[in-house]
């Protein structure tokens, strides 16, 4: 078990005249479960990469102490384990059993004694296929919980867990909860935990606290104590407090218009793979509709809208665009970019600016712009979505949620007739995500056809004029 102390810790990346974190003193005692909680932008996944020792000095500037066990956190590493949003960014190894040995091997560990080491960490969190399962066939859930094992296999003194559930749909979110029930029970870890959705975790924490957007903490104490007292404060400033549901008023959408977009017995197979990740898809999209792609991981949702917005090439069936023009694959930037914008399951795969100006006059320079209008549409956006702030900042500096609204606007930046977003809401806050949701509905209403694959029942309920869901490569019927 281990003791976490910060004393007036601050943290600014380089580049960002503020702080992500700023004056926080807070101590965590051997054994404590803390959910981290604070709104989107105020410095959660920061701190908790402080934590697991992962700033390097030369990435910023830091100021007070981060301490694991009375040592530095960055050379307690050893005594720390840290599960991302992304289990993707953590798998390494083509077979799971291998994966999970990965981090023994590099410590050292005895190599008689390993498998055995990785048989407990594997059966820990429920996943029952063994070692030689290769890591690509296993669902975003599998693959989490998969992360979770190779974290645990080292048997970490201090538990990070950066919103382990957030690219996950329901089914997977709660096998992955599950698993962390019954891990935490047999352990005594001290465990740190950032979830945006309270009511989902909040059981297995004894101890909740918030960090405020001016620096140092709103509230720190047991969850009951926290929500009852600070519940209204917290609802304002964006966190998800349990049983205040978002509020968001339906925008009114009409039958849709022209239609911008239709597949025709859409498919694909990729090179080697013995079935199809998705195969005999037929979809129309009109101006002024937005259609919910619902599905569990794995199912093709994401390979659906690579296609759509022309980023990935059929290996059967077509995709059209407004105005019968076939193939967008194979149209070049500036045509594909006025017509369709895209938004990807993770944000940082589109960004390629060193500040977050230029990543958003990107595509209206692009598409030739003249200066002065770029200008006013990049201004327009930063204000649009709460990102004025941070006009100068590396794009990869960002929040979770400030990276996800990021690669929004970049959507919207030329002004396309269709706009595919994938998981537009994740990783935001309360606030944000009032804010996105209007934001889309009011685009939705303006004419343009909207195709958002999501997990979010929220989103779904407020926005979806239609839903589809994908089962095993194929619209379910």
């Amino acid at each position: 078990m281990a003791s976490v102390e910060l004393r007036g810790f601050s943290w600014r990346h380089a580049g960002r005249k503020a702080p992500a974190v700023r004056d926080v003193d807070l101590r965590i005692g051997s054994g404590e479960r803390v959910l981290l909680l604070g709104p989107s932008g105020s410095g959660k996944s920061t701190l908790l990469g402080a934590l697991a020792g992962l700033l390097p000095e030369d990435s910023g500037e830091q100021s007070g102490e981060i301490l694991v066990d009375g040592i530095d956190a960055r050379k307690a590493r050893e005594r720390t384990g840290i599960v991302f949003q992304d289990p993707q960014s953590q798998l390494v190894m083509v077979r799971s059993g291998d994966d999970v040995a990965f981090g023994l091997e590099n410590r050292g560990f005895p190599a008689g004694d390993l498998w055995a080491r990785v048989d407990t960490a594997l059966d820990s969190v429920g996943f029952g296929y063994g070692r030689a399962r290769e890591t690509t066939a296993l669902s975003g859930g599998e693959q989490q919980r998969l992360a979770l094992a190779g974290v645990l296999a080292l048997r970490p003194s201090l538990l990070l867990l950066d919103e382990p559930t957030a690219n996950l749909d329901p089914e997977g979110a709660g096998q992955v909860r599950d698993a962390l029930r019954s891990v935490l029970a047999a352990s005594e870890s001290t465990m740190v935990m950032v979830e945006h959705r309270v009511a989902d975790v909040v059981g297995l924490v004894d101890r909740v606290v918030v960090l405020a957007e001016d620096g140092g903490l709103l509230a720190d104490g047991p969850p009951g104590k926290v929500f009852a007292e600070h519940g209204e404060e917290l609802t304002r400033q964006g966190v998800w407090v349990p049983g205040a549901e978002p509020v968001a008023v339906r925008h009114a959408g009409g039958p849709p218009g022209a239609e911008l977009v239709r597949t025709e017995d859409l498919g694909l197979t990729h090179p080697g793979a013995e079935t199809a990740s998705l195969s005999g898809v037929d979809l129309a999209v009109g101006a002024g509709e937005l259609v919910a792609v619902l599905g569990a991981n794995g199912s093709g949702k994401s390979t659906l809208a690579l296609m759509l917005g022309g980023l990935l090439r059929p290996t059967s069936g077509r995709v059209i665009l407004a105005g019968g023009a076939a193939s967008p694959h194979k149209w070049r930037a500036p045509r594909l970019a006025r017509t369709v914008g895209s938004v990807f399951q993770n944000p940082e795969q589109q960004f390629v600016a060193s500040n977050v100006r230029d990543e958003l006059a990107l595509g209206p320079r692009r598409i030739g712009m003249p200066a002065g209008e770029a200008d006013r549409v990049v201004g327009e956006l930063l204000e649009r979505l709460r990102l004025s702030a941070l006009a100068e900042a590396n794009p990869y500096t960002l929040s979770g949620g400030q990276a996800r609204r990021l690669s929004v606007a970049t959507a919207l930046a030329t002004a396309p007739g269709l706009l595919v977003f994938d998981e537009p809401t994740f990783g935001q806050d309360r606030r944000t995500w009032a804010e996105l949701v209007d934001l889309i509905g009011t685009l939705r209403d303006e004419g343009r056809g909207i195709v958002a694959v999501t997990h979010d029942r929220d989103f779904t309920a407020v926005l979806a004029d239609r839903s589809v869901t994908i089962h095993k490569g194929r619209i379910a019927c």
